[in-house]
This record gives structure tokens, C-alpha cells and sequence, in this order.
């Protein structure tokens, strides 16, 4: 019998009195069809009613958010560009069970958005328009209220065309009143590449890549066309690290010639909480003089790890513990592949600050902390269950075309269910990732953390190395549409975006 769903095969008459079908069976395959299932919709019940589930403190934070244009100092080079008021934003800190309210103002020219990066919150709160509320209009507010369940190193960003290569970032600590973790002092450390209002707009760059790239890297010679970068190497990412030339690279919004410091007392044990707000770089991370204890990574306690440097793509954190020593050390954090590097300073006593191309060997030590080496602490770690459902996204496209989609399909922000993967609350999903292109990507699952395989860490953005497959698994308890995705910003523009979705 033919495919009568495929439609390189029309329905013809021909074809129906070849298959013996008349009127009156084609009535009955009607009726033996199953409909399209219905999708939980962000405002559904069933999201309202997972909302109520979650341990909630009865305690509100609120924090106010104004999106607009601003003038960033990088060490008196002033850069236009767009931020909630400075880059990042001052951070958010609230304690598990809390809810956040989050007033935010539009007073940009273009439509704007809040997504809370690596929350498990509720789903009409997950600020991705379309997909799950209207833009904020300019001149317009938005009032996000989410209880924000789970202890963690979270982060927000727009997810609004390239809004999140501008400064519209800033980190949501959710601290946990039963943290057997104990330290001194704090610092939170937020990486990212730079270049709008220095040499483009994030706009001006993706348009250019998508005239698409000639292969012209050379054998790990840098080589920069306009605001491409191609050259770029490192074994860690398996090739080619990035797509795009940044002319600076900033800790905390300062570059290296203006560092941040911070100060502490020597044999302090410090909590550093680092975030990757980068739109194209992978860090490198290091503390001149110190090793990094691991702890946690996008917000999961892992079991301790001693590393010199920690590795982190684009929209992951990670959670280090280190003890001051006595004096002033360089935090760099290295652009992999890029030959450049963000700076900043541990100072625990008076003394000469060294330069921002101070060389440290914990950036050349093989200690180089990643997902794959971490073991997730047994209170988090999920309960062993049979996979109910396997979702495949297979990663595509290249550099040359600047094509990058998922299973062969670019996502249309116009149309973002037409592939949606489809689970069903109460599932264990098996989420395969298969990256079938020659370049690195930080795929990312918006709603829900997922876990590595054998005992591996609990995480919600992975870095899927070229021409592997990553499979991980997650419960499927937050009903909604969600948004999966590369956060490289202009991989994700160009495509690699899809849907998993709750059917009722």
C-alpha cells in the first residue's frame, strides 16, 4: 500500500483504487487515525498546578529590571550597547523556596524578554517569545513570579534575536539554608567576549555569517575577516573553538586594563561561582598560584574535585572552592583557541598586582576540569528507572553555509512546534544528542536538569563535542513547551533550536 502520509507521494485517484480504497474506507481509515495529540500550553492548568507542587517558603523577592541603553567604560573606551542598568546586572540572591518577582521594564527600542537560565520554574515564566509569552513591547513591563525550587548558580539573560551578546545579563543565586558546603567568602565571576558598540552590533555579526564562511582556517593560524575569527583551534573542544571576532574579553564587565578585585583575608576559603555569559567563547578559567576544588556545576553538587583550571562553554557554571594564599594573584580566564584572555585579581595583601599578560601554569596544567571527570553527589543524583521515551536531536550544519539546524531542520521562530519532540509528564527521557558537524556546541534544555551518564553530574547545558554523541536523561516533571538549543547566540539564531513538548 502506498504512503498516503508522505507527500512526495500526491493521492491520486489511481492510487486509492490501487490500494482498494473507496469512499467509505477512506471514512473508516479516518476514524482509525489518531489525532495530532494536544500540547500542554504554557498557561494550562497542568503548569499552574506543578507550580503549587513546589516547596515554597511563603517568602517574596523582589528585584526591578530596566532594559535600556547604556554607555560601558571598558577602561575608557565607552561602548554603546543595551543592559539592566550596568553589565552585568547586580546580582539577584534569594533562598531556596523563595519566590522571585521580577518587574521588568522595556525602555529599548525593540521588544525584550527575561529567560532565568537553568531554572526549573514554572513554564509561562520562562521568558521565550514566542513560545511561551509575547515580547515586552517597548514602553511595556512584565511582571515574572516563579519559585525558584532548587539551589543553584543561575543566571538571566533576553532571549530575543542576539539581545544576549549585549550587556542585558546578570546573575540569580538561589542559596540553599542547608548548604553542608562551608567558606568564608564569596565572588561571583561572570565571563563573556565582547564587541557591540567596540566593533559591531551583535545584528551586524549575525548577518554576516549568514553569508556564510569560506573555509579558510589555517591550521591554527588566527586569522580574523571583519568580525569573523577563523583559525581557532583547541584538542579540549575537538577543532575549531568559535565563529567570531571579540576584541575584548571581560570579568564582571571590566577588561584587563581595568581588573576587578577582590579582596579577602589570607587562608579564606573563597566560593567562586563562575558563569559563562559568552555568545561564541568557551573559558578557561584559572587562579595564578592556586588549585580549584569543584563542587558544584549549573547548580548540582558534584562529588569534590581538585583541578588547576575549569572549562566552561557558554551558558554553563560552575561552582569552585578555593583557599587564599597571601598576596595578589591573577584570575584569568583564557578564551579557548582565541589567544586572548579576561583578567582580574585576588588580593589578600599590599604588593604589586601582576599584569594582565602575566603567563600562569594552571592554564598549561593537564588538570583541566570537565563535565566528563565529575561524579554527581549521591543527595542529587536520580533514581534509577527505565527510560520511557528516547528524544534524538541530531546537531547539523557548518561554517561554510552557516546552515546549523536540528534533525535537519532550521527552527522558525514563526512556527516553533511544527518539530517539536514530544514527552509526557511522569516519563524518564533519554535525550540523545548527536553532533554530526566538525565544530563544538553548549546544548542546552530549558526547564530541567538532566544527568551524564554512569553516575556523571546534574546539569541543564553540556558541552557536545564535533562527530560525538552525548546521552543524558531527565525526568519529565514540569509540564510545558520548552525550548532546547545551542547557546553559542549565533549558532542558535541561524537553527539549531527545537521544541520538547508535554502532550495532555
Amino acid at each position: 500500500m502506498p504512503d498516503l502520509t508522505n507527500p512526495s507521494h500526491p493521492i491520486t485517484r489511481r492510487r486509492l483504487l490501487a490500494a482498494g480504497l473507496g469512499t467509505a474506507a477512506l471514512a473508516t481509515l479516518a476514524g482509525c487515525t489518531s489525532p495530532p495529540p494536544r500540547l500542554i500550553s504554557p498557561t494550562s492548568s497542568a503548569v499552574t498546578t506543578a507550580e503549587e507542587a513546589r516547596r515554597s517558603t511563603g517568602r517574596v523577592v523582589s528585584a526591578t529590571l530596566n532594559a535600556q541603553p547604556m554607555q560601558l567604560d571598558l577602561a575608557g573606551k565607552m561602548a554603546n550597547t543595551w543592559a539592566f542598568g550596568s553589565t552585568p546586572a547586580p546580582t539577584i540572591r534569594v533562598s531556596a523556596g523563595d519566590t522571585v518577582l521580577a518587574q521588568v521594564t522595556n525602555q529599548l527600542p525593540d521588544p525584550t524578554s527575561v529567560h532565568w537560565h537553568g531554572v526549573a520554574l514554572r513554564n509561562d515564566m520562562d521568558g521565550v517569545p514566542p513560545l511561551t509569552q509575547k515580547a515586552i513591547a517597548p514602553d511595556n513591563s512584565f511582571a515574572y513570579k516563579f519559585i525558584a525550587e532548587h539551589p543553584g548558580t543561575y543566571w538571566f539573560h533576553p532571549h530575543v534575536g542576539t539581545q544576549l551578546d549585549r550587556g542585558l545579563y546578570g546573575a540569580l543565586i538561589v542559596e540553599d539554608p542547608h548548604d553542608p558546603l562551608r567558606y568564608d567568602e564569596e565572588w561571583v565571576v561572570v565571563l563573556d567576549d565582547w564587541l557591540d558598540g567596540v566593533t559591531a552590533t551583535p545584528d551586524q555579526v549575525l548577518k554576516q555569517l549568514s553569508k556564510g564562511m569560506a573555509s579558510m582556517g589555517m591550521d591554527g593560524m588566527l586569522m580574523r575577516m571583519g568580525n569573523m575569527l577563523m583559525g581557532t583551534n583547541s584538542p579540549l573542544l575537538g577543532g575549531d573553538t568559535g565563529d567570531v571576532y571579540y576584541p575584548e574579553y571581560l570579568i564582571n564587565g571590566r577588561p584587563p586594563a581595568d581588573p576587578e578585585t577582590f579582596t579577602a583575608k589570607p587562608g579564606s576559603r573563597i566560593r567562586i561561582r563562575f558563569i559563562n555569559a559568552g555568545g561564541d567563547t568557551a573559558f578557561r578559567v584559572a587562579l595564578g598560584g592556586h588549585a580549584l576544588t569543584i563542587t558544584h556545576t549549573d547548580g548540582y553538587p558534584v562529588e569534590p574535585k581538585d583541578v588547576d583550571s575549569v572549562l566552561l562553554g557558554m551558558g554553563e557554571r560552575y561552582d569552585v572552592i578555593v583557599t587564599a594564599g597571601d598576596g595578589v594573584f591573577p584570575l584569568v580566564a583564557s578564551a579557548e583557541g582565541k589567544d586572548a584572555a579576561g583578567f582580574a585579581l585576588l588580593r589578600t595583601a599590599a604588593g604589586t598586582a601582576p599584569a594582565p599578560t602575566t603567563s600562569i601554569p594552571e592554564l598549561v596544567s593537564s588538570r583541566v576540569g570537565t563535565a566528563d571527570q565529575l561524579a554527581t553527589a549521591s543527595a542529587v543524583r536520580l533514581r534509577s528507572k527505565p527510560v520511557d521515551r528516547t528524544l534524538t536531536m541530531k546537531l547539523s550544519g557548518d561554517m561554510s553555509s552557516y546552515d546549523w539546524a536540528i534533525n535537519n531542520r532550521r527552527f522558525d521562530i514563526k512556527k516553533p512546534l511544527q518539530d517539536a519532540l514530544r514527552v509526557r509528564k511522569g516519563e524518564r527521557v533519554r535525550l540523545k544528542l548527536v553532533n554530526d558537524t566538525k565544530m563544538w556546541h553548549p546544548m542546552h534544555l530549558h526547564g530541567h536538569t538532566y544527568q551524564h551518564p554512569n553516575g556523571g553530574p546534574r546539569k541543564d547545558t553540556s558541552i557536545v563535542l564535533p562527530g560525538k554523541t552525548l546521552q543524558v536523561e531527565f525526568d519529565a516533571d514540569n509540564p510545558g513547551q520548552w525550548l532546547s538549543h545551542c547557546h553559542n547566540i549565533y549558532h542558535g539564531e541561524s537553527g539549531m533550536m527545537t521544541v520538547v513538548a508535554y502532550e495532555r
